[in-house]
């Protein structure tokens, strides 16, 4: 029997109906893939730059360990590290104009009674975190004694040669921050230099000490003249107003190459990763006390990154220190690649102004300041090196000598410049100052290649931290700022972007 022509209609109204229902079920799931997709693709596109930091930082390791079973020259090894020159050649240029322009245009913005009390919390804390990273580096040494050995050799150090290179540390210190000529103190700093002098009635040769330079920016001597001409600049109100527009204008400027030049980090921290594995001979072979040496440094610096200044950050802010950190990946991850604080420096201003929001007036302060002063990772460094070669000679140190050192690790850290291996020349100033054999410093280079780059990685976080703490100290002194000052200081910095490049 034929079906009539309605009964026809009705079944095809079902066969077409059915197939919608059965199509719209797995749209859902097409849906939250999609989303998903979406989410990653904007995690990525946020942390970017991260990614491709952590990326470089695996890569230049593996590649260096690959490269290691290739018999290279010192010149292919110095070929391999080029583009690595380039990143520190490119940070270092931007650095001097950097600091100058962000210290000026943030001093010049700043009340000078809030300003007062941020400094003198920012000096505090500096002081205090030093102090404790030196000593932790004491207690460890005592404790893991890194030096013991067989060796029966002794070294007496002279109580006069000792009060003198102390002082000269000092005074080297203080008239770094008062440069007599601002040109020069671009490229030079001043150091004292020794020459014997045979007098008439002894047969003794006297230590005169006298003038003397090193190559190198003094960027402590530029720092002080900074802040002093900003809030200068801030007091003289309307009057100033063209100069503080010309040293925020080169602000924004220095910011855009920063913004432009900061993707290619990633590549020069691959390749001087992979250059400075390759430089370290006999890995296999090192003997047990510079073994011991580097697993007592990189106990202190993990002691005083993971425990010390999470505890600080949490006592005073009452917020998740780690949390705090893991946002903080950006620039530990570049510190510990670059080997620099002072190359970190534009990175540790983003992620400290655009991921945690911090007010402009004490990042532009305290940071460039921090990576010059606030050299926790040095302290600690020193403290331990120098106890470990007087273990290898047998010397044993009192309460009052291991005082007496924290007090000259801690000037020497402060006066370190914030460049790779600079924590070298700071121990010659400790070992110069209490009487142990300089010579034994070549033991130390054998692992100061990653030991330079966690104590930098250290130093950058105990910057970043002291900004956060004084801060949330400083909350009643910056809600009195100037709104117009305020946001003067906030334009300056929203084109340091790396995401948005």
């Amino acid at each position: 029997m034929m079906p009539s022509l309605h009964e026809l209609s009705e079944l095809d109204s079902v066969e077409v109906t059915e197939p919608q229902e059965t199509q719209t079920h797995p749209k859902p799931s097409c849906h939250v893939s999609s989303q998903n997709g979406s989410q990653v693709l904007a995690f990525l596109m946020r942390n970017g730059f991260v990614v491709f930091t952590m990326v470089a930082v695996a890569s230049g390791i593996g590649l260096g360990f690959a490269l290691r079973h290739v018999n290279m020259s010192a010149k292919d090894v110095r070929y391999l590290t080029f583009p690595g020159e380039l990143l520190m050649r490119i940070l270092q240029m931007l650095v001097l104009p950097l600091i100058i322009s962000s210290v000026i245009a943030g001093m010049s913005s700043v009340d000078r009674t809030a300003h007062g009390k941020i400094g003198l919390r920012a000096f505090i804390y500096y002081m205090v975190t030093t102090f404790i990273a030196a000593f932790t580096g004491i207690a460890l040494a005592v404790l893991m004694q890194p030096g013991k050995s067989s060796r029966t050799a002794s070294v007496s150090s002279s109580g006069n040669a000792e009060a003198l290179q102390i002082a000269d540390s000092f005074l080297d210190l203080i008239r770094n921050m008062i440069p007599s000529n601002l040109v020069e103190a671009c490229f030079r700093k001043y150091k004292t230099v020794y020459s014997r002098r045979l007098t008439a009635t002894s047969e003794n040769n006297d230590t005169v000490p006298g003038p003397g330079t090193l190559d190198g920016v003094n960027i402590l001597g530029l720092l002080v003249f900074s802040v002093a001409f900003g809030l200068i600049l801030g007091k003289m109100e309307n009057e100033a107003k063209p100069l503080r527009d010309f040293f925020d204008c080169l602000n924004k400027a220095i910011m855009h190459l920063v913004n432009i030049v900061i993707w290619y980090s990633p590549v020069g921290i691959l390749f001087l990763l992979a250059g400075q594995i390759v430089k370290v001979t006999d890995i296999g072979e090192m003997g047990r006390e510079v073994a011991m040496y580097a697993l007592t440094v990189t106990a202190g610096l993990l002691i005083h990154s993971l425990l010390t200044l999470p505890l600080i950050y949490f006592m005073v802010t009452r917020k998740n220190p780690f949390r705090f950190m893991l946002s903080l990946l950006q620039a530990l991850t570049t510190a510990f690649g670059t080997s620099s604080s002072s190359a970190t420096l534009p990175i540790t201003l983003y992620c400290m102004e655009e991921n945690h929001n911090m007010d402009k007036q004490v990042t532009r302060f305290m940071l460039p300041i921090g990576a010059t002063m606030n050299m926790d990772g040095v302290a600690l460094y020193e403290a331990v090196a120098a106890l470990f070669i007087a273990q290898m000679n047998n010397m044993e140190f009192n309460l009052g000598q291991i005082i007496a050192l924290s007090f000259v690790v801690t000037a020497a850290s402060t006066g370190a410049a914030g460049i790779p291996q600079a924590g070298m020349v700071a121990m010659l100033i400790v070992l110069e100052s209490t009487g142990l054999p300089t010579e034994d410093i070549s033991l130390l280079m054998i692992v100061d290649w990653i030991l330079d780059r966690l104590r930098t990685t250290t130093n950058v976080l105990g910057d970043c931290v002291g900004v956060s703490v004084v801060q949330h100290l400083s909350t009643h002194e910056l809600q009195r700022s100037s709104p117009a000052d305020k946001s003067l200081v906030e334009e300056s910095s929203q084109f340091c972007r790396p995401h948005e490049a």
